[in-house]
């Protein structure tokens, strides 16, 4: 990363990698890779529903839900968080969104377009929460949905953090 805190085509193979899986949704992959580097918020308008669609929660049941999802698997798919903290995004499969049914959740899939962050460096705005991985891996949605659910019962109890 140079002062100007663009990265070029610098960064780690991994973060190159995900760039890669990432720009591969765009109509015009190079397009895409040239407004991460160009844009100031290195941000770029992604289409959802091809290689894969977000459900948008409530950052107040999102954050409980990553740190559940956290426990249950290795490594979850992509999660992002908007600029002002206020809902998470979480990368499921293609079609999930269609099929979704949740008080409170929004899916974003094919038709919808996504903010998504460069991959490789931080942003001023929407951000990575969780990155994307070289290997394209997403948040399965049945463990999303149980993540979801324990994360809203501790909620309920009045126990939302970490090891609550």
């Amino acid at each position: 990363m140079n002062a100007s805190g663009t990265s070029g085509t610098s960064g780690t193979p991994e973060a190159k990698a995900a760039m890669e899986w990432l720009a591969s949704a765009a109509p015009d992959p190079g397009a895409c890779r040239f407004e991460w580097e160009r844009n100031p918020h290195g941000v770029a308008l992604l289409p959802a529903g091809r290689r894969w669609d977000v459900l948008i929660l409530p950052a107040e049941l999102g954050y409980p839900t990553l740190d559940v999802l956290t426990r249950l698997v290795d490594r979850p798919g992509p999660v992002l968080a908007d600029p002002g903290d206020a809902r998470t995004g979480f990368f499921v499969p293609p079609g999930t969104a269609a099929r979704w049914l949740g008080t409170g959740v929004r899916g974003a899939g094919r038709g919808t377009w996504i903010a998504v962050p460069h991959p490789g460096r931080a942003t001023g705005g929407v951000r990575w929460l969780v990155a994307p991985d070289a290997a394209g891996t997403l948040t399965d949605a049945a463990l999303l949905e149980l993540a979801m659910h324990e994360a809203a019962g501790r909620l309920a109890r009045g126990g939302g953090g970490a090891g609550s």
